[in-house]
């Protein structure tokens, strides 16, 4: 069997870059650190790291890196454990996954007023496409998600879901749409890129990517400036952006949702309490 300790200092490793700031994560010296990696090198009689003395940098051997996930999950599930059978309170960490394109302002209401109802919970967050939010999900580096998805009854269960509304948007000094349509997008996995695409293909339009960014401020300034057309949630648009028409060639987009979904887990009682509070707060929008 594993020893859970060993496997916790060894994702400590490979997180932190090295053994000084694991010992500091764990709470070791940096000798206790290399001792303990040894010892779990052994116990399976193949290396795990590579170790090169002209350089600090700590790469994975080819078994290090088909441990590292199993790893990381058996160290979870025995934190989730103890946490659903000894925590018995309100207090914890829970790590929640928030879309790219989330409006802020909404975002930070959200979490401040979490925080001031729940003060002995720590709320830490971290943003991302959707997809990227799912793999994060399934190697368990968050606890629960917002993802935009289609919707659909087809659609794995959520623990919550709010329909969204997305239009076509120009930049309001922007009177025809030259074809090809230049397009403002995010970088490809992005439910909203996918739409745009098969939509502009659908209608037998030709379209190329005039502008690309990661974060909704640079999408919403792009649009703004005339670079190009995109598509947006109602909360994202500003006053400098002016809905497309189905006389210019964009029809109405099919539904989509915000889905709540924590990777089909036992939720712990201070990630429920998350749960409850965003359904409460998101109900009416």
């Amino acid at each position: 069997m594993f020893d859970l300790e060993l496997l916790r200092t060894f994702v400590s490793v490979v997180d932190s870059g090295g053994f000084t700031k694991a010992g500091e994560r764990v709470n070791r010296t940096q000798s206790t650190v290399s001792q303990q990696i040894r010892k779990l090198e052994e116990h399976l009689g193949r290396p795990l790291l590579l170790r090169q003395r002209a350089s600090k940098h700590i790469e994975l051997t080819e078994d290090g890196e088909r441990l590292i996930g199993y790893a990381r999950r058996l160290v979870s599930l025995a934190l989730e454990a103890h946490s659903v059978l000894c925590g018995g309170d309100d207090s914890g960490v829970v790590k929640l996954g928030v879309p790219e394109d989330f409006d802020v302002q909404r975002l930070m209401t959200l979490l401040s007023g979490f925080a001031r109802a729940f003060p002995r919970v720590r709320l830490d967050t971290v943003n991302g496409l959707s997809v990227d939010l799912h793999a994060r999900l399934e190697s368990r580096d968050i606890d629960l998600a917002l993802v935009k998805r289609d919707r659909s009854p087809k659609q794995e269960p959520a623990l919550a879901s709010w329909p969204e509304q997305v239009n076509w948007v120009a930049g309001r000094g922007v009177q025809v749409i030259e074809d090809p349509v230049p397009l403002v997008v995010y970088p490809q996995g992005c439910i909203y890129r996918n739409r745009i695409v098969h939509a502009l293909e659908s209608s037998g339009r030709r379209w190329r990517v005039a502008f690309a960014s990661q974060s909704l401020v640079g999408i919403q300034a792009a649009v703004s400036a005339g670079l190009g057309i995109s598509l947006l949630p109602s909360s994202a648009m500003l006053d400098d952006h002016r809905l497309l028409s189905v006389e210019e060639g964009f029809a109405p987009v099919p539904p989509s949702e915000l889905a709540l979904v924590s990777g089909n887990r036992l939720l712990t009682s201070v990630q429920r309490t998350l749960v409850d509070y965003m359904k409460a707060q998101m109900s009416g929008n």
